[in-house]
């Protein structure tokens, strides 16, 4: 992403003192005990310049490696300083993700790191499960009001899919009571979820399940996250599993599952399907610990099927996930294909993300379906490697991707997935 702001914009940006979009921090020195550190006022701050609540409508940037009075500390920008506020971005605990770029630029004569935030398309963000906003220089939490602004402010944007309305919906079609014992307390921190007075429509409408408050009409991601039967409004919302007795598809079928239900559900059921026909051997020769080997790492499966159903498109396809599972590999075919960002080329990148989905990946988050973003390919790779398996290669078409991960076949597991 090109920062929108040129050096000497920003160096004017940094030594303004009464700049609503400007933010500064000396270093991310260690906190006291009891108090938040840097990084944490820092993710505030991204939060707060996401949610844009003034309105202002321009990037806030945050400098690290300036004091308050405007002035370069003159700190290390290293590589690492850099990695961690990239990480705020994708750990999971920013949500929904914020739009974002982390650099080191060279202002006042002085390195500096510059975290540039725009405003969000889907507000409310929260930090933590908490909603900050700018009050001036200052930030603050967000009040009743100030949230409702925000949610008035993302119905009148163009939204992305997974946050329209399905108007045949209604509160009936969604778990309420999943809603209040399952996501609340994973997406607000107990302070407010202690202080929350909100009506039930109010709560939905801030976890972006419905529309609005006066228009409860459950949204794409409140069907897929809570959703009785979404496949009723989503008919390609679904997980088909296939295992294949030889390396085509028109080998006989050994056995198959339609996963339906809400992605939790589909996920859950699916890795018990890829767990039963998974294979293992043991290994007590090699050193004084057992060595476990599978037939196919199930952490690269699971974090691959993860990626599927979070980053497929739902829009104009009936198509649904699809896992074949062959005698010599596993197959995960997704509608939709590289998104943003993201290009057929560079598809798999380290640290390279971006979401078709943000809400839902929030969701996946909140449910505890994903705890990270971004790293999911990385995982796969990792567990495919200390499995001794081939990485997995992955075909990027305009209309769908497909992730081909090949079967352990030495070592004493076959392609059969029989035990030797």
């Amino acid at each position: 992403m090109t920062n929108p702001y040129s050096d000497p914009t920003l160096e004017a940006l940094m030594a303004d003192l009464e700049s609503e979009v400007v933010e500064r921090k000396e270093s991310l020195r260690k906190a006291p005990p009891g108090k938040d550190g840097p990084i944490e006022d820092i993710r505030q701050a991204v939060c707060a310049f996401a949610n844009d609540v003034p309105g202002h409508n321009r990037p806030g940037v945050v400098f690290v490696g300036a004091r308050d009075d405007g002035a370069p500390s003159g700190i290390p920008i290293t590589d690492r300083l850099l990695q961690r506020l990239a990480d705020i971005k994708t750990d999971g605990h920013t949500l929904p993700p914020p739009t974002m770029s982390v650099e080191k630029r060279v202002l006042a004569g002085h390195d500096v790191a510059v975290v540039t935030v725009h405003p969000s398309d889907a507000p409310p963000v929260r930090a933590r499960g908490r909603i900050w906003i700018r009050v001036g220089p200052r930030r603050a939490v967000a009040s009743a009001q100030d949230e409702r602004i925000l949610n008035e402010r993302r119905r009148h944007r163009d939204t992305p899919f997974d946050l329209r309305p399905l108007y045949r919906a209604t509160l009936s079609d969604l778990h309420i009571r999943r809603f209040e014992e399952d996501y609340l307390p994973g997406a607000l921190d107990p302070e407010t979820l202690a202080a929350n007075d909100r009506t039930q429509e109010e709560r939905l409408a801030a976890a972006r399940m419905i529309l609005s408050v006066e228009d409860p009409v459950p949204t794409v991601v409140g069907m897929l996250a809570l959703g009785r039967s979404p496949q009723d409004f989503l008919p390609g919302a679904y997980i088909q599993f296939l295992r294949i007795e030889g390396t085509g598809l028109a080998d006989s079928i050994r056995d198959e599952a339609r996963c339906t239900g809400d992605v939790k559900k589909q996920l859950d059921r699916l890795i018990l399907k890829l767990d039963a026909h998974n294979r293992t051997t043991v290994d007590i020769t090699s050193g004084p610990r057992e060595i476990r080997r599978y037939l196919q790492a199930p952490d690269a499966l699971r974090q691959i099927a993860y990626n599927a159903v979070m980053h497929r498109t739902y829009e104009g396809t009936n198509a649904p996930v699809r896992v074949t599972w062959y005698d010599d590999r596993v197959e995960i075919i997704s509608p939709g294909g590289a998104y943003g960002a993201v290009t057929a080329e560079e598809f798999g990148r380290p640290g390279l993300a971006d979401y078709r989905n943000p809400s839902l990946a929030e969701a996946m988050r909140v449910l505890g379906i994903v705890q990270r973003f971004g790293v999911g390919i990385g995982i796969a790779r990792d567990a495919l490697s200390r499995n001794e398996q081939e990485a997995p290669e992955f075909e990027v078409r305009p209309n769908y991707l497909r992730c081909t991960i090949r079967a352990r076949t030495d070592g004493g597991v076959a392609a059969d997935g029989m035990a030797r």
